[in-house]
């Protein structure tokens, strides 16, 4: 049997990458409730010179489930929304509505995994290699712990910008 094999488990993956997002869990907070209440100000600072910022964790959060998404679909790289891959600096001024665009980003880019990982051929998920090797089912329980991994930095962060402001 393989080792994502049964229909439930389509479920199973559908749930785990709306738990490390945006549905509720009992662990604390997932990835949207983490910067929900974040200003552009506060998702701009840096814990430390050379350190990343929240702004920039949730844009890289963004273009993972694009990477991922794509593998599904098999789309040509290069569509991400902005330029660049996986780390992207943000550091000039960011204004509140530009920061609620890199959100509204996050949240499509969520939404156009959601969708793929829901209307895919099950096969296309746990059949052949993906682009590193490893079945597509792999990259998306992948993409929703990397969610709720940046969710515990981003309230590391958080902590920090508040002791600063002490």
């Amino acid at each position: 049997m393989n080792e994502i094999a049964s229909p439930i488990q389509r479920d199973q993956l559908i749930r785990l990458i709306q738990e490390g997002y945006d549905h509720k869990t009992w662990h604390g907070p997932n990835l949207k409730g983490c910067v929900r209440r974040v200003s552009s100000e506060q998702a701009l600072w840096r814990p430390k010179r050379r350190r990343r910022n929240i702004a920039e964790i949730a844009v890289h959060c963004a273009y993972w489930k694009y990477a991922v998404r794509r593998r599904i679909r098999g789309d040509k790289r290069g569509s991400f929304a902005l330029k660049g891959s996986n780390w992207f600096t943000i550091s000039a001024r960011l204004t509140q509505p530009a920061w609620r665009d890199l959100l509204r980003l996050l949240d499509q880019e969520h939404i156009a995994l959601l969708d793929s990982v829901k209307t895919a051929p099950w096969s296309k998920l746990t059949q052949g290699p993906g682009g590193s090797g490893k079945r597509a089912a792999y990259h998306v329980y992948g993409v929703a712990m990397h969610d709720v991994y940046h969710a515990g930095q981003i309230q590391t962060i958080k902590a920090l910008y508040k002791q600063a402001l002490l």
